[in-house]
């Protein structure tokens, strides 16, 4: 008979260490942030795509498909309503300054370009409505609290 515990034990389930659990969050929001500048630019770049000599609008669809995502994947890994400003706010500063013309004279969304036009309109709604239905949800009971 031996007064060593068994060790084949699991240790005992429960909430995550506070630490840790912070630097989860952490973690998850600037992957957030990271991924909101990512699907921003990936946006700019398919805004000006052609098929046959005509704009597609294959990046519209981009960008109510990944700003679904980023809200949900930001809100899931922070666990607070307002995380759906970490991948929004790079996005909308992305936006704006892809829209102005720089001294030599580029510009990345030209005002003539459809396809860029409402893919800033439908992005932003896209984020507007997820924060807004993320504001309005009955808030989850958290482990731990």
């Amino acid at each position: 008979m031996s007064v060593v515990p068994d060790e084949t034990d699991p240790p005992p389930a429960g909430p995550p260490p506070r630490l840790l659990d912070l630097g989860l969050r952490v973690a998850g929001g600037l992957i957030a942030v990271l991924a909101g500048v990512l699907t921003g630019v990936l946006e700019l770049f398919l805004a000006t795509v052609r098929v046959a000599g005509q704009l597609i609008g294959v990046s519209v669809l981009v960008a109510v498909g990944a700003n679904i995502v980023l809200s949900w994947f930001a809100h899931e890994a922070v666990g607070r309503r307002w995380s759906v400003a970490l991948p929004a706010v790079p996005w909308f500063f992305l936006m704006a300054v892809a829209a102005v013309r720089t001294s030599e004279g580029d510009l990345l969304l030209a005002g003539d370009n459809w396809v860029g036009l409402v893919m800033i309109v439908a992005g932003a709604m896209t984020f507007a409505v997820m924060g807004f239905r993320q504001i309005l949800a009955v808030p989850a009971p958290r482990v731990g609290d």
